[in-house]
């Protein structure tokens, strides 16, 4: 007989105790389903960013959405046989063998299926946590939490604008206002030692944008809350624009992916005294970047804000839009 293994929650979000449920069923069974709920009064990631965690990390796991399931919880009978009719109508002719769980409500559920009841580490010896708990305080708590996980939670923040607009000077001000880290440009260190004739080639510049990424990915263990990055590939593409007035294909598909990549997006405006060092071309090339930036911004249709006036102003602004920032809540329109 083969052998089913079902297991359900909201996941939210996916911890290591979940997981150690996941997986004792995979190890176990023929076969795994995931049921995984959508639970719009918890301010959590959307039910499809759950979804995927599971996808990536359990390939072989089958995950069910839930968008229609009750919403009562608690072990009271009117709810559980709420729950437990909602289930049986659900997963008819599925043939559930065993029902895993770390929860009380194992002995209903299972029982409705007519399951085995397969608990899992119930006392948490092993892993002495709740998605409640982590919810209270994500990165307090992320050593309970995968990286896949963890990546999704974080909000990243992006600083662009033309040379000399202090971008630089800004996103690192801002990561130690937040206490958390930042990603400096890595365009600038890559081009005082790569450049011929102060240019760079669509190869190199391509090669700027992957390893830029690849460091911002590797911050990601280490950040709190907040990735502030100083510049992205759109940036680097209008370079590519400047130099050679096209670019390499692969950039241009790394430029496309910033809208979905960054959560917010601000503009450092060219009030800045202009710092006029050997690596820049002058203040007119400055403007003249500032509007590629700015059109390139509007043509994606990525909302951003303008920052103008002294640091200290721009300082302000960033703090007072990210307050109340959320990851996957409304964003500020267009600047």
């Amino acid at each position: 007989m083969k052998k089913i293994g079902m297991t359900l929650g909201k996941f939210a979000p996916l911890h290591h105790g979940h997981q150690h449920v996941i997986e004792t069923a995979l190890s176990e069974m023929d076969h795994t389903l995931v049921l995984i709920y959508d639970c719009p009064e918890l301010d959590v990631c959307p039910l499809p960013i759950r979804a995927q965690w599971i996808r990536d990390l359990y390939p072989q796991v089958e995950v069910l959405e839930i968008w229609d399931g009750p919403s009562e919880t608690g072990l009271d009978p009117a709810v559980t046989a709420k729950h437990d009719a909602y289930l049986k109508r659900k997963l008819a002719g599925r043939g559930i063998t065993h029902f895993y769980s770390s929860e009380l409500y194992g002995a209903h559920v299972s029982q409705a299926l007519d399951a085995i009841d397969r608990r899992v580490d119930l006392n948490r010896t092993r892993f002495n946590i709740s998605a409640t708990t982590i919810r209270s305080s994500p990165f307090e708590y992320r050593q309970f939490l995968s990286p896949r996980v963890l990546q999704d939670l974080i909000i990243r923040v992006v600083f662009l604008g033309a040379p000399s607009t202090g971008k630089s000077t800004l996103t690192e001000l801002v990561a130690k206002h937040f206490n958390t880290v930042h990603m400096p440009e890595y365009g600038r260190e890559f081009w005082e030692l790569h450049q011929t004739n102060r240019k760079l080639t669509q190869e190199q510049l391509l090669e700027i944008a992957v390893e830029h990424r690849r460091r911002e990915d590797q911050l990601l263990a280490d950040a709190n809350r907040y990735l502030f990055i100083d510049t992205d590939a759109t940036t680097t593409l209008q370079f590519s624009y400047y130099y050679h007035d096209v670019a390499h294909p692969e950039l241009v598909q790394l430029a496309n992916q910033t809208r979905d990549r960054y959560d917010y997006f601000f503009l450092c405006d060219t009030d800045f005294p202009y710092c006029d060092t050997w690596d820049r071309s002058g203040e007119v090339s400055r403007n003249a970047m500032q509007r590629r930036i700015t059109q390139d911004l509007l043509a994606r249709r990525i909302p951003f804000q303008i920052l103008s006036g002294p640091l200290s102003q721009r300082l302000s602004v960033v703090v007072e839009r990210l307050a109340a920032s959320s990851k996957y809540g409304p964003k500020f329109d267009k600047g």
